[in-house]
């Protein structure tokens, strides 16, 4: 069913992008009522993309995987993210996951495309065609790798703002260059503007949740403190895929600096190599997907993996996705790598 679904999807949705005409867009426009909803989140997860031996997604690991998400309190998903891979994926794989999504689990769930682009005319395409598959809202980037000034930031946000509420996501480490407060401000003033994901930090921070800007950590080592100290609404997360309650913890049940300070070893491990390589082999260790790499992501080495399971057992195994499992540090070997084919 599932197959035959994603097919029927991609016949429709196929089509080569195009050239939209100019957008118009006025500011000082007050947030509606879709957005003041995303607002109020605190719990997010930037999904795991499971895949199968042949390099499509492997539907079944991601319906369990989500299914255990909201079981565990997740509010939201973010698809297609840096940690889901979208940027592995061809459109129509990315469009038939947001849709799939939404039309299984968005009663419980709030789905938030990744349809953001370093082009502009793609993250248009991109986000159009997210709304039109039923997403809660856009998660949109400033242009990478061929950047702009200030102005082309503020002009290509706000081209994807348009369809619907959209969380801006700041991450100089992956892009390059900084949406600084300046260029943020103007952006506030959208009725479709939901708020920051924020990686620059309790500072930054701050300062937004001091004008009344809703931000989400994107640091999961910082999350806590940000949330309760610093003013910022919660926490899109890596860590949550793997130990969602415990994320709810620190997000809804007050501060806990104790909690805090014994998953700071989890949120080192995770991101000792470049996200989501560590979340990818742990969740594979775990045998909640199976042992399958799009490249150019691999697995992290041996005595890495063997820290993991001291890990788990000190936080507990029964406080992490797949504990029903045997863990396994796994081999070298029992890794694979794959290019998926043109015709997923």
């Amino acid at each position: 069913l599932a197959q035959a679904f994603q097919a029927s999807f991609l016949l429709a949705h196929a089509k080569p992008l195009e050239r939209r005409s100019t957008l118009h867009l006025s500011g000082n426009m007050a947030p509606n009522a879709k957005t003041e909803a995303i607002r109020k989140l605190r719990l997010m997860t930037a999904i795991k993309t499971p895949y199968s031996p042949d390099g499509k997604i492997d539907l079944a690991a991601y319906d369990a995987h989500v299914e255990h998400q909201i079981a565990n309190g997740v509010e939201g998903l973010i698809i297609g993210g840096t940690t889901g891979e979208g940027h592995l994926f061809s459109w129509e794989e990315h469009l038939f996951l947001i849709k799939y999504t939404k039309d299984k689990f968005g009663d419980r769930t709030v789905v938030v495309g990744n349809t953001g682009s370093n082009s502009t005319a793609e993250a248009v395409f991109a986000t159009k065609k997210g709304f039109e598959a039923g997403m809660d809202c856009s998660l949109l980037i400033n242009p990478y790798y061929g950047k702009t000034n200030k102005r082309g930031m503020k002009l290509h946000i706000e081209a994807g703002m348009k369809f619907g509420p959209a969380i801006i996501y700041n991450v100089p480490g992956r892009t390059g260059s900084d949406i600084t407060p300046d260029v943020v401000m103007e952006l506030a003033d959208h009725e479709n503007f939901a708020g920051m994901k924020e990686c620059m930090g309790h500072e930054r921070i701050a300062e937004y949740s001091s004008k009344g800007i809703p931000c989400w950590s994107g640091n999961d080592e910082q999350c806590h403190d940000t949330r309760y100290k610093h003013g910022g609404q919660g926490v899109i997360s890596v860590t949550s895929n793997i130990v969602p309650g415990l994320m709810r913890q620190l997000m809804f049940d007050g501060p806990n600096d104790e909690l805090n300070n014994k998953m700071q070893p989890l949120f080192k491990w995770l991101f000792q190599e470049p996200n989501p390589i560590p979340l990818n082999t742990a969740m594979m260790q775990m045998g909640v997907c199976q042992p399958v790499f799009r490249l150019p992501y691999t697995y992290v080495p041996k005595a890495a993996r063997e820290e993991l399971l001291e890990l788990i057992r000190d936080l507990g195994a029964e406080n992490f996705y797949g504990t029903d499992k045997i863990l396994k540090v796994l081999e070298d070997g029992d890794f694979q790598h794959v290019v998926p084919a043109d015709d997923h």
